[in-house]
Formats: structure tokens, C-alpha cells, sequence
């Protein structure tokens, strides 16, 4: 039997729906609501395991540890997360933020850096892997605290990272008016035809 992407996810989206939400995200206040209020449900797939010095893990639900199959063969992984430390309304409406929390920096809107303020607590962390053993998920290290929930893993694959044309402001980079690491150089001409 063919199986589509779209029956895939079809089938994907019925065994969740008898899952427990994480949080039902209804329109933001003050925000124009989108058409009949639209909810989306997101489910936790496991959670951050850190230790003081140790490795990072991610524990998967029993429920979701068959959908680790294949992973070890991948080198790195994206881990979807849940700021859920910030999930409070008051931290959802904060739109504009110093980036980093550096007052030298320019204040910048949250779809345009990397801040735990959004209206929507969705972090992104690309680990390499070290382990897929059982339902742990070993890698090297992820910005997220213990206990963190995960809500998706998807292998990184190359064509996920730009090779060129890669822009970004000077507090980003570490330029004179902000503070940060350099910013990405890309490959050579000889690497990108590779």
C-alpha cells in the first residue's frame, strides 16, 4: 500500500487527538482573531533530561518511541521546545525586546531574534547527536532547562542551512552596536559545489 504525506499526516494528526495537550493557544489578545477563533493542540513528545556537567537527553513518551526509529543514522537532529518557563499571557504580548538582553542593543521584534519572549513558546535547537539508545536521545547540548518539554525532533539535512547570501544585523555579529558571536561565513565557492 502507497502511503501519501498527506494520508500520513492524516493518520498522524487521528492518534493525536487522543493524546493530552500541552497547551491549547488560542488567538492573542489583541491580535486580529483568525477565522472561527482557530485552537491549535501541542503535544508533548518527551522532555529535556540535564544534569549538572552531564550530557543532555531527550526522553520520548513510550507513546511517540517508535517514531525514533531511523534517527541514529542521522548526525544532527532539530529540537522543537516548549519556552514553557514563559507561558504566561503578559510575556506573550511582548513583541519588541533588547536582543540577548543587552540594553546596547537595538530593540527588535521577536520574529527577528532569538528571544524566549513570543507570542507563540515555540524554541528551535539544532544538537549533534551522540546516542539514540531506547526512548533517550543523548546529545551534546541544547539550551533548554531539565524537565523542558519537546514537542518534535526532524533531522537536520543539509539543505536546511543556507550556503550564501547569509545576512545578519550587527548585534547579531558582535559589530559596534552589539555584542555576539561572528556571524556565519559561507563555504567557499569550492564547498558549495561539492
Amino acid at each position: 500500500m502507497e502511503t501519501t504525506r498527506r494520508g500520513f499526516l492524516a493518520r498522524g494528526v487521528r492518534t493525536a487527538a487522543a493524546a493530552t495537550p500541552l497547551l491549547a493557544v488560542p488567538a492573542a489578545a489583541g491580535a486580529e482573531p483568525a477565522p472561527a477563533e482557530t485552537v491549535f493542540k501541542v503535544y508533548p513528545v518527551g522532555r529535556v533530561e540535564k544534569e549538572e556537567g552531564g550530557p543532555a537527553r531527550i526522553r520520548i513518551l513510550d507513546a511517540y518511541k517508535d517514531a525514533l526509529l531511523g534517527l541514529d543514522q542521522w548526525s544532527h537532529v532539530h529540537v522543537f521546545w516548549w519556552f514553557d518557563k514563559n507561558d504566561v499571557p503578559a510575556k506573550r504580548r511582548i513583541l519588541r525586546v533588547r536582543p540577548r538582553g543587552n540594553r546596547e542593543n537595538p530593540e527588535t521584534g521577536v520574529f527577528a531574534c532569538r528571544s524566549p519572549m513570543r507570542p507563540n513558546l515555540i524554541a528551535l535547537t539544532v544538537c549533534k547527536i551522540v546516542s539514540v539508545e531506547g526512548p533517550v536521545v543523548t546529545v551534546d547540548a541544547i539550551d533548554a532547562f531539565d524537565g523542558t518539554p519537546v514537542i518534535d525532533l526532524k533531522p537536520f539535512t543539509p539543505p536546511d542551512a543556507p550556503v550564501r547570501d547569509i545576512r545578519v544585523p550587527d548585534w547579531a555579529r558582535g559589530g559596534e552596536k552589539g555584542s555576539g558571536p561572528p556571524a556565519p561565513k559561507p563555504p567557499s565557492a569550492d564547498a558549495r559545489d561539492r
